[in-house]
């Protein structure tokens, strides 16, 4: 079946920066292994500077929040997903059926570093939470903004990941959960600092301090 592009779908929120040009996961990162080519990963040097940009408070009230507020997954074009858009990126010899469905292929799921074969084994991370997002700004968002926001694909937002480690997060912030595998904490760290900075979302205090942490695990 053709290809679809990979894009975002729904409206950018008013002020969201456009992606930092960077290397792909894993590089700048010491020793990382192998990992998808997220969108829009920056430097570590990049991703310091956002870090120190962002700011900082107390995690706001879970009041009114629902994920039915972040719409997802949305439609791609070609019987295509949002899932299904991130499946095909971030694995290996992806096959699709002429639903977009994928039926074959291989996964990393980075967070602990394990190999997975069936799609279904698999969940789309938000590595900003939709949870953490409301806390910290998303709140205030219109609809088509919070829609954005969870089908992001031009941010490094979406990475395929084994459900038991999706389960395991949550809507943690780093402070609170980090990838069980260390060597991807460089990576997990730019990410996260990335797409708060992007989304002009809020940090707390230790929020902060684990993400500086995690971007000390980068080498150059």
């Amino acid at each position: 079946m053709t290809e679809p592009t990979p894009d975002a779908s729904g409206v950018t929120p008013a002020g969201v920066t456009a992606p930092t040009e960077g290397s792909a996961a894993g590089a700048d990162g010491g020793q990382e292994k192998a990992a998808p080519k997220l969108p829009g990963l920056p430097t570590t040097e990049a991703a310091r500077t956002a870090l120190n940009g962002l700011k900082v408070a107390a995690q706001g009230s879970m009041a009114g929040y629902s994920r039915a507020k972040f719409a997802h997954w949305s439609s791609q074009g070609d019987n295509c997903d949002t899932r299904e858009m991130v499946l095909q990126r971030d694995g290996s010899d992806v096959q699709r059926d002429d639903e977009c469905r994928a039926v074959s292929g291989k996964w990393v799921s980075v967070y602990e570093n394990k190999t997975f074969t069936v799609a279904a084994d698999l969940d789309i991370d938000h590595t900003v939470p939709l949870a953490n997002a409301w806390r910290s700004g998303a709140d205030t968002w219109t609809q088509d903004e919070r829609e954005a926001f969870a089908n992001d694909l031009t941010h490094p937002q979406l990475l395929a990941v084994s459900a038991a480690t999706k389960r395991s997060k949550g809507d943690q912030g780093p402070d609170q959960w980090q990838p069980p595998e260390m060597s991807y904490w460089c990576t997990y760290g730019r990410s996260w600092t990335t797409v708060k900075a992007a989304y002009k979302l809020s940090v707390t205090q230790d929020e902060k301090a684990m993400l500086s942490k995690m971007l000390d695990t980068c080498t150059p």
